[in-house]
């Protein structure tokens, strides 16, 4: 089982930029792929961002594609959301999960990964 624990979230002005970190505890973090989502008041649970185990292929959703990137460093059992340019939209509670690398499931979903952070508030003002 991987613990998962977010930070580098807060408050930034529109335009701004966030780095959000995603630190691993247990072993093995290297065999699991890793997603960064997100939820804003009243609204699912969506998709961000997934990097996969190894750290050469990666996806966006297209509402962050251009402006975000992910990244993982194994040997610091830490995975990473840099947000560029940031927009009062991108405002809700942003979630690094992960699952076995190996999975077939759609790293696009929610049901796609097994172990979740506790989230961290990212808030965009105008």
């Amino acid at each position: 089982q991987v613990q998962l624990v977010e930070s580098g979230g807060g408050l930034v002005q529109a335009g701004g930029s966030l780095r959000l970190s995603c630190a691993a505890s247990g072993r093995f973090f290297s065999e699991y792929n890793m997603g960064w989502f997100r939820q804003a008041p009243g609204k699912e649970r969506e998709f961000v961002a997934t990097i996969r185990w190894f750290g050469g292929a990666t996806d966006y959703a297209d509402s962050v594609k251009g402006r975000f990137t992910i990244s993982r460093d194994n040997a610091k059992n830490t995975a990473y959301l840099q947000m560029n340019s940031l927009k009062p939209e991108d405002t809700a509670v942003y979630y690094c999960a992960t699952v076995w690398r190996y999975t077939t499931r759609d790293s696009r979903t929610v049901a796609g990964y097994d172990n979740w952070g506790q989230g961290t508030q990212v808030t965009v003002s105008y």
